[in-house]
């Protein structure tokens, strides 16, 4: 032991003398924890901090309904509300192509709703605006999904900018991706949807304050603010940016003329897949049918897997599979809301069966096979879940 210490020391000074001489990515100060509600307040109701503004969102949950009703009878349809779909999307990295390719097979079947809320996180987060969208956008999905490759989502930096930058990578590719769909005029689109009562929420992580941001998307493309359109791309590549792999995304923020930045990364950081938070309760709302579908882009069986008794190689399988149970967690929290609030609850996912290698993240041919796995499953007409997994239906006692 004594021999291992003392070879371990000339690198631990190596180390720290590397360490003092290389800059590292400088950022302006963070939000003061204060002052955060105070954040982006310039833009309106944009977004909201789960975990200690509930009421702001079950406000704009009411706003949305009037704006619904105002639209419905606009439309000369009085009377009782018509069902309300909601999608909501999970995080997955390349497994997205499985929401695409089920999504684009469900709208072959000529049975694909309009929802009235999507929500989307980390790859979700991604396919979100397009899903909310409609069928039209079914092209971009595929495309995306199937013909990428890693270099068209991410550039792989050097070992020195990887020890002493906040990344591994670079994700410049994908921003462009983004922003070569997310244009004014698909901004233009989301927001008319705005004014007939649908909803387009993307979750982030906030580092700074440890939370989850959810952020209203056809609030930020109906502003009329200049930064409207910056802000929607920076946030789907936020929400997409898994930490430490891809770099963090800032959001510069001005409070009582004061500069600081946010730093926001994947939503999945805190929760996989989300409806709306377990605090906001829909008793009270008009009576309707309601009906949610979930897309899970992952597996939820247990993925195994001989792990080598290596240091990295035990801390990334117990990472996946703090992943696989957060989300599995998330599953089960949105059932329990659902059941109390009246919703239909629908579960898709990767099924066990599927079995093509996955070499390497964004595998071409990997995605190309889950998608059209997807397709075809979602074209044959859709098969949902009714419960989250390892629950089934009570059973009766009297029978």
């Amino acid at each position: 032991m004594r021999g291992a210490w003392r070879n371990i020391v000339p690198v631990a000074a190596a180390l720290q003398f590397a360490l003092a001489s290389c800059s590292t990515p400088q950022r302006l100060p963070a939000v003061p924890q204060e002052l955060s509600s105070q954040a982006m307040q310039s833009l309106g109701p944009i977004r909201f901090l789960v975990s200690r503004e509930s009421a702001t969102f079950a406000a704009e949950a009411r706003n949305s309904l009037e704006r619904e009703k105002q639209w419905l009878l606009s439309q000369g349809r009085g009377g009782e509300l018509p069902p309300a779909y909601y999608l909501a999307i999970s995080g997955g990295g390349d497994n997205g192509a499985y929401g695409a390719g089920f999504l684009n097979g469900w709208s072959a079947t000529g049975a694909r709703p309009q929802f009235k809320v999507v929500t989307g996180i980390s790859t979700g987060a991604l396919i979100a605006p397009f899903a909310f969208l409609g069928p039209k956008y079914d092209y971009v999905l595929e495309r995306v999904y199937t013909t990428t490759a890693q270099k068209g989502i991410f550039k792989k930096r050097g070992l020195r900018s990887a020890l002493f930058g906040d990344a591994l990578a670079d994700t410049a590719p994908l921003a462009r991706v983004i922003a070569s769909y997310v244009t004014p005029e698909f901004l233009q689109e989301i927001a008319a949807e705005r004014g007939k009562g649908r909803v387009l929420l993307v979750g982030t992580t906030n580092l700074d304050s440890m939370e989850p941001v959810i952020w209203d998307m056809t609030a930020i493309a109906s502003s009329a603010d200049s930064r409207a359109l910056a802000l929607f791309r920076s946030i789907l590549l936020a929400s997409a940016s898994i930490p430490g792999a891809f770099p963090p995304v800032m959001i510069d923020v001005n409070i009582n003329g004061v500069s600081y930045q946010e730093m926001h990364v994947d939503g999945g950081t805190v929760a996989q897949v989300f409806l709306y938070p377990p605090s906001l309760s829909l008793a009270g709302s008009p009576q309707r049918k309601r009906v949610l579908y979930i897309i899970r882009n992952a597996r939820l069986d247990a993925d195994w897997a001989s792990t080598e008794r290596r240091t990295m190689s035990i801390a990334m399988r117990s990472i996946d599979s703090m992943i696989r149970t957060q989300g599995i967690g998330d599953l089960y929290r949105i059932y329990t809301t659902s059941q109390r609030d009246g919703i239909e609850f629908n579960l898709t996912y990767i099924p066990s069966t599927f079995n093509t290698p996955h070499r390497e993240q964004f595998d071409t041919a990997y995605m190309q096979s889950l998608y059209k796995v997807a397709f075809d499953e979602a074209k044959a007409g859709p098969r949902w879940d009714k419960y989250p997994p390892g629950l089934e239906a009570p059973v009766n006692a009297n029978q």
